[in-house]
């Protein structure tokens, strides 16, 4: 196939979706089992694509499905052009695509592009090729005696291994910014510019609507290895947000924007100077990317509006559309993250045994998800957040796979918490993950789930997963949240309130005592159960004029 001839194309009837989607991510191991072997997989989440249908999500984001070792959750990619035996093959792949068209529901894949699996073709060719080969080029293979710079990995630890020459000697350290298993391709070799863009081409050709690109900032790296001396200028960090990479994003654009169908690239980038943040999003490069600073802020009236401010004011230069984030496979679920009395989330402050309220948290939970909802732009749903399920923290030891648990030396819970398969039935050995009767799920889930399960919560109209449904259905049909401006409010100490187009109303109630609601306006959704007309504490409402 090659760039719009014989290419499966998402609908051109809305080429402007990616600005107010509602996209839910799967984390494909662990959403649905298809063949009973207790790993999630395509025939799972095909078997699914009804239940997203009538959640009413316009896309969906699936984490990596490729053939990977999965030394770091399928984050460690050795084949781009295969699917993981796990999860299925490239004609599952390609029929999940176009079923998931059919339904309105269009497919975004992760793309990774700073790292491969050193089982990845090109790594193991470098390491057979020895020093000063070509196929050594296309990755950061260095001569020291010592550890060539003192590089923090985001996972906490350090970034370069020492390999061992054919005699036993000592040979050459290679980069890896995350684990030894992900050696770090260096974006100076034609052969890796090349290959990332036909990769995009591969999965263009085959339907995909979109691309998350996983650590977009971190691909271009300074030649000369040079440590990190204290708060480096914009632009000049040794390995992160460096200004040639625009010149990568600006080349990915035009590739995506020469198929039929708007074809979105969305960047994760952890970044704190938010004028570096949105340029990522000029016209010419990214469609979007995603808003970390929203989800990692404190629950608090003045720490959720500071966030919404800076975040609009940020994007509105650049004419992008923000996104709202409350988790996703890498973050502590709300209902657990919000029932704590410290709220913000960074990977380096998580712990074992932190004190959590759930019940608190997910009442916060209920308000939070109508509050993003309600918020411009596009919003992000991580699977299970719409069935509030707590993250699990009780996870045993021997069956943890995180490799961000094994870095810390045992001593941080890592990311599985928020991985643990998905409970859709009262009833069965995982709660339907899998039939009754297969082999258990590849994370062990909590007993008492059954009433979390989507079963469960499609028989309660109070349930979480009702709320989720209402909310995105409102959002579809209602003009004022899909097109309309955003208005603040004025409103009382610790409550946020917002208009959004001419008639919607936003309002979520921080203070510790209930609120009341403007004479005159009709309830369209609320959170939680008014109170003589009050609205409570952490909850939210959504209301029209008569």
């Amino acid at each position: 196939m090659s760039s719009g001839e014989n290419v499966l194309s998402p609908s051109t009837e809305d080429p402007l979706w990616w600005r107010h989607a509602v996209i839910y991510q799967v984390y494909v191991r662990s959403f649905a089992d298809g063949n009973g072997d207790g790993t999630g997989d395509i025939a799972g989440l095909r078997s699914r694509l009804p239940y997203l249908a009538a959640l009413g999500i316009d896309a969906i984001w699936i984490t990596p499905w490729y053939a990977s070792p999965l030394a770091d959750g399928g984050y460690d990619v050795s084949d781009y052009r295969a699917i993981h035996p796990d999860f299925g093959t490239i004609e599952e792949a390609e029929l999940l695509i176009a079923e998931g068209l059919e339904l309105g529901i269009r497919t975004i894949i992760d793309v990774v592009p700073n790292h491969l699996s050193d089982q990845h073709a090109w790594f193991k060719e470098a390491l057979a090729a020895g020093p000063g080969s070509p196929e050594r080029e296309r990755f950061w293979f260095v001569d020291s005696e010592d550890i060539p710079n003192h590089w923090v990995s985001p996972f906490d630890g350090e970034t370069w291994t020492q390999t061992t020459n054919e005699d036993g000697t000592p040979g050459q350290w290679y980069l890896h910014l995350f684990t030894p298993e992900q050696p770090d391709v260096n974006w100076n070799h034609p052969d890796v510019r090349k290959e990332y863009e036909d990769v995009l081409k591969f999965w263009f050709d085959r339907g995909v609507g979109g691309v998350r690109i996983d650590s977009a900032a971190l691909l271009i790296k300074d030649p000369e290895l040079s440590e990190v001396v204290g708060e480096p200028a914009a632009g000049e960090h040794p390995w992160q947000d460096r200004d040639e990479l625009h010149e990568v994003y600006a080349s990915w654009r035009a590739i995506a924007d020469s198929y039929p169908g708007a074809r979105a690239l969305v960047g994760e980038l952890w970044l704190p100077d938010v004028e570096r943040f949105v340029q990522y999003m000029r016209p010419n490069e990214l469609h979007t990317a995603f808003n970390f600073d929203f989800m990692s802020r404190q629950w608090s009236a003045q720490q959720v509006r500071e966030s919404i401010d800076m975040t609009l004011n940020a994007h509105e230069p650049v004419g992008a559309p923000s996104t709202w984030v409350l988790s996703n496979h890498d973050v502590t679920r709300p209902v657990t993250r919000l029932g704590r009395e410290d709220s913000t989330f960074s990977f380096l402050t998580k712990e074992f045994n932190t004190p959590t309220d759930l019940e608190l948290g997910t009442r916060r939970s209920r308000a939070a998800a109508l509050l993003t909802a309600a918020l411009p732009g596009s919003l992000y749903i991580y699977q299970g957040d719409e069935l509030g399920l707590p993250e699990v923290e009780n996870i045993p030891r021997n069956k943890i796979d995180d490799p961000m648990h094994f870095k810390s030396g045992g001593t941080k819970p890592g990311r599985d918490g928020c991985r643990v398969p998905l409970p859709w039935t009262r009833e069965g050995s995982s709660y339907g993950f899998g039939e009754d009767g297969a082999s258990s799920a590849w994370l062990p889930q909590p007993h008492g789930w059954a009433n979390l399960s989507v079963e469960a919560q499609l028989e309660d109209d109070n349930s979480m997963l009702a709320l989720y449904t209402r909310a995105i259905k409102i959002r579809h049909e209602s003009a004022d949240l899909r097109e309309g401006g955003f208005t603040w409010l004025t409103s009382e100490p610790g409550v946020v309130a917002f208009r959004r187009g001419e008639s919607l109303t936003c309002i979520t109630n921080f203070a510790d005592q209930p609120v009341r609601l403007p004479d005159g306006a009709r309830v369209l959704l609320v959170s939680d159960e008014l109170v003589d007309g009050e609205l409570p504490q952490d909850a939210t409402a959504w209301l029209a004029a008569k």
